[in-house]
C-alpha cells in the first residue's frame, strides 16, 4: 500500500494503524513522492490526501488514471462539499473519507476496494457452474472484453459489438465486475460487496433496479440476452 499525507501525525498514525492490520505500508508526505513511489513499484492500493503541497492528490489521481493505471485509491479529505467529493470522483478516484475519520472505516473502505479488484470465486461448485465458466474473458491493463462487450477501464467507455453503451457510474463498475468474471455466478451479497461496500439486506430492490438499467442499456432485437438471473442466488453473463 502507498500512504500520502503531508500531515506528519496522521501519516504516522495512519502507518501504524495499517501495518498493525497487516499491510504493507509506504508513506510519503507529498503528491511528487507518491507519483515517483507508485512509478518505482506499483502499490495494490493507494492512499491519497487531498490536500497536498505541489501536487495534490486529485492530481495524482489524474495523472496515475491518464497513464492507464488502474490501482484502486482512497481519498483522505477535510472537504466535505459535494462538489468536491465529485471532483474526487471525477479525478479518478474510487472513493473518499471524510476527516476526522474513524480508522476502522478506513480499513472498511480499503477492504472493499481491494475486493472489488480481486477475482471472484464461483458460487456452488456444482457441473453447471463448471461449464459456464469456460466464456472467454480478455483481460489488459486497459481492456477487458467478454461475450461480445469490449470496456475501456481507462476512458470508461463500452460497446456491445459495435454500439457505445451510455453507462453511469454504478452501471459501468456493475458491468466491468460481470464481464471480469463472464460465466460464473455471482451472489448478491458479493455484487453489494463489490459496488457498494456493504450488503443492503435481502429486501432491498438497489441491484435488481441496476441489472434493469443495464439490460435495457445492452439488450438488443433478435440478440442473446447477457445478463441471467440465477433465481435464489445472484447473476451471470453469458450468451446463451
Amino acid at each position: 500500500m502507498l500512504l500520502a499525507e503531508d500531515d506528519r501525525a496522521i501519516r504516522h498514525a495512519l502507518e501504524r494503524a495499517l501495518s498493525l492490520e497487516g499491510y504493507e505500508v509506504t508513506a510519503v508526505a507529498d503528491g511528487v513522492e507518491a507519483l515517483a513511489q507508485a512509478h518505482r513499484t506499483p502499490p495494490d492500493v493507494l492512499l491519497l490526501d487531498v490536500m497536498m503541497p505541489g501536487i495534490d492528490g486529485l492530481q495524482v489521481c489524474r495523472v496515475l488514471r491518464a497513464e492507464g493505471d488502474r490501482t484502486p485509491i482512497l481519498m483522505l479529505t477535510a472537504l466535505v462539499e459535494t462538489a468536491d467529493r465529485i471532483a474526487g470522483l471525477d479525478a479518478g478516484a474510487d472513493d473518499y473519507v471524510v476527516k476526522p475519520f474513524d480508522v476502522e472505516e478506513v480499513f472498511a473502505r480499503l477492504r472493499a476496494l481491494l475486493r472489488r479488484t480481486s477475482p471472484v470465486a464461483p458460487v456452488g461448485g456444482g457441473s453447471e457452474v463448471s461449464e459456464v465458466s469456460r466464456t472467454d474473458v480478455q483481460v489488459s491493463d486497459r481492456q477487458v472484453e467478454a461475450a461480445g462487450l469490449r470496456m475501456d477501464l481507462q476512458a470508461r467507455r463500452a460497446w456491445r459489438g459495435r454500439r457505445e453503451l451510455e453507462l453511469t457510474r454504478t452501471e459501468f463498475e456493475l458491468l466491468e465486475l460481470l464481464v471480469r468474471n463472464a460465466g460464473i455466478v455471482l451472489d448478491h451479497s458479493t455484487i453489494y460487496d463489490r459496488i457498494w461496500g456493504y450488503d443492503f439486506g435481502p429486501g432491498s430492490k438497489n441491484l435488481a433496479v441496476y441489472v434493469g438499467y443495464l439490460r435495457r442499456k445492452l439488450d438488443e432485437p433478435g440478440a442473446p440476452q447477457l445478463i441471467h438471473t440465477v433465481r435464489g442466488v445472484g447473476y451471470v453473463l453469458r450468451e446463451d
